[in-house]
Formats: C-alpha cells, sequence, structure tokens
C-alpha cells in the first residue's frame, strides 16, 4: 500500500527504501472522489500495478503518521495532501496529521491539491479547520464557467458545484497563506484566458498545469 511518495516524470515511487529525502512528498489518503474528471489519470492512464496508487483500503490515521515517523524529512521541499482520490474526503484526518507534521517539523510546508469541492461533500464549511496547518490549497478551477465545468468533472453535486466551489476558495482564503486556482494546458488558451479572467475577479492566482497523456 503506498502512502507516502514522490513523483518524477509521470513515475510515483514510494519512499521505502529511500533515504535523505530532498523532493516534494505526496500522501495517497483515499480513493474516493465525487468527480470523473475527463483529464484524470484515474480515466486516461494504465499505470503498472507495481507502480499505481490505487489503495486496496483507507490508511488509517495512525498508519498515515507511523509511514511519516519511518523517514527523516527534515529536507524535504514540501508535503503535499493529493494521491488519486480527493484527498478533502478525510479533511479532519489531514488537519490533524498537518499539525502532527508541523510539530515534528515545524517550517515545513504543508499543501493540499483539491477539487474545491470539500463544503459539498462534508454539507458545511470546513476552511476554518485548514488555520495553521495549512500553507497552500492548490484547487482545480478547470473552466471559466458552470456549464463547462460540469462537463469536464462530472461530479455528482450537478451545476451547483462550480459557484460552490469558487465560494469555497474564497474562503480558504481567509484561513490559508495561499490559495491557488489551477488548470491543464490542454483546456485552450482561449479558456485559459477566460479562467484567468475568473480568478482576478476573486484576487486569486492562476496556475496553468500541463497535461499528461
Amino acid at each position: 500500500m503506498v502512502i507516502l511518495y514522490t513523483a518524477k516524470n509521470g513515475e510515483y515511487t514510494s519512499l521505502q527504501g529511500q533515504s535523505n529525502i530532498k523532493d516534494n512528498v505526496y500522501v495517497n489518503l483515499t480513493n474516493r472522489c465525487p468527480a470523473a474528471c475527463t483529464f484524470c489519470l484515474r480515466n486516461t492512464k494504465e499505470m503498472a500495478e507495481s507502480n499505481s496508487l490505487w489503495l486496496k483500503r483507507e490508511p488509517t490515521r495512525e498508519e498515515i503518521i507511523s509511514e511519516f515517523d519511518k523517514y527523516d524529512l527534515s529536507k524535504c521541499n514540501e508535503i503535499i495532501f493529493c494521491g488519486f482520490g480527493e484527498p478533502m474526503e478525510r479533511v479532519y484526518d489531514i488537519v490533524e496529521i498537518a499539525s502532527y507534521i508541523k510539530r515534528k517539523y515545524k517550517d515545513m510546508h504543508i499543501r493540499i491539491n483539491t477539487n474545491g469541492l470539500a463544503n459539498l461533500i462534508h454539507e458545511k464549511d470546513i476552511t476554518p479547520l485548514l488555520k495553521g496547518s495549512i500553507d497552500t490549497v492548490s484547487i482545480s478551477l478547470n473552466a471559466s464557467n458552470a456549464e463547462e465545468y460540469y462537463k469536464i468533472t462530472r461530479n455528482k453535486f450537478g451545476i451547483k458545484s462550480y459557484d460552490e466551489m469558487l465560494k469555497f476558495a474564497v474562503e480558504c482564503k481567509k484561513y490559508v497563506p495561499n490559495v491557488v486556482m489551477t488548470v491543464v494546458d490542454c483546456i485552450g488558451e482561449e479558456e485559459i484566458e477566460s479562467c484567468r479572467r475568473v480568478c482576478n475577479e476573486i484576487g486569486l492566482p492562476l496556475r496553468v498545469r500541463p497535461f499528461e497523456e
């Protein structure tokens, strides 16, 4: 079961057997996700069994903390809650684990990569929970309007999900030092510029990510 891993050139490598870890470390929490994005690697990429992040079961909070205790991550650049599922499905565990990491590595930078639908998942505003333990929240914007967003993400919450995702992003700004929106470059330059205008309206930066075939 791959819980902690590094990522280079589309390859995901467990920390097991690694030492002197200086790369970003990613945390694989869950397979669960309320969306089925058309560009997601879950839907587009066949992965070797030995290299797969698909979990046969979710690791417990204690198992994840135990994994962190196996390694010296003092030279690690950043710890990122990501994986193959939507990490904010387990927001309460993230906060506890991140707080533990902060106690052990005071200056460690911690990021969450998310689809921004956490408030819909948990049916309440969970952004206050992130204060003090999370340094960056990176949110997948995906599109410049609700219709296109729903077409791309195919999420279970329907057309309202776009506005709720934007509200989540704005609320995160109150509690998290760095909030950024992202899109993948395969959506085209015109749509990227439209997304940039959306981000300008809510006062957040846009990062364009390369699409992995």
